[in-house]
């Protein structure tokens, strides 16, 4: 089977990419990044690409499947237009694209909050782009909602950071939906969702990825 793996840089991301070079199921990994990613391997082919100006007619987006681990923060992004044009746009073209070209799963590392009509916009920027990846026809369509994700990231996120310190204290006494989500289990879930695609549209919840 071949995968399509887009934010493979990121804390999530990074563990879909060596959970799938790992798994005999696998057979190609195709991740498109915008700068070389430091990892050699036969199965692994790493286009480096601008998102803005997506190489449309390249071969390697024809895949079985997608997973898509992109995503920011409006900190990180640096606006509100730069967040949703990362966090919507982007993979939005990603599952256009490849589906275009035949690809018949898609697996989405979303957010817990994730509601078009919300009044917080990140979780309104991730409910609208589960609400337009769901009208693009996928055979099969995951959409993993993660709570807090677990794990040390290259940059700094405070807020993260501290929130993590509180729940990892708690999370003994905490519902299973509000405790920490490992990201090696997020990244099994992604994994295991475009490796076994289930027809029709499926949801992994935060308390699933305990």
């Amino acid at each position: 089977m071949k995968v399509m793996l887009v934010g493979a840089t990121g804390l999530v991301g990074g563990q879909v990419l060596q959970q799938l070079l790992d798994d005999a199921r696998c057979d190609a990994v195709v991740a498109p990044t915008r700068r070389p990613l430091d990892l050699a391997n036969p199965a692994l082919l790493n286009p480096v690409v601008d998102f803005d100006r997506l190489p449309m007619n390249a071969d390697w987006w024809a895949v079985d499947a997608v997973i898509c681990a992109l995503g920011s923060t409006i900190k990180q992004a640096g606006s509100r237009e730069t967040f949703a044009r990362i966090d919507h746009d982007y993979p939005l073209r990603v599952a256009e694209q490849a589906r275009a070209r035949g690809a018949h799963a898609f697996v989405l590392n979303s957010a817990k909050g994730a509601d078009a009509g919300s009044r917080i916009f990140y979780n309104q920027v991730k409910g609208r782009l589960e609400q337009d990846l769901r009208t693009l026809g996928y055979p099969s369509l995951t959409l993993v909602r993660p709570g807090l994700i677990g794990g040390e990231r290259k940059e700094r996120r405070t807020g993260e950071h501290l929130a993590s310190l509180v729940l990892g204290t708690l999370g003994p006494i905490l519902p299973r939906a509000w405790r920490i989500n490992p990201a090696e289990r997020i990244a099994a879930a992604m994994v295991e969702a475009a490796l076994a695609p289930r027809p029709g549209v499926h949801v992994i919840t935060s308390a699933e990825l305990v």
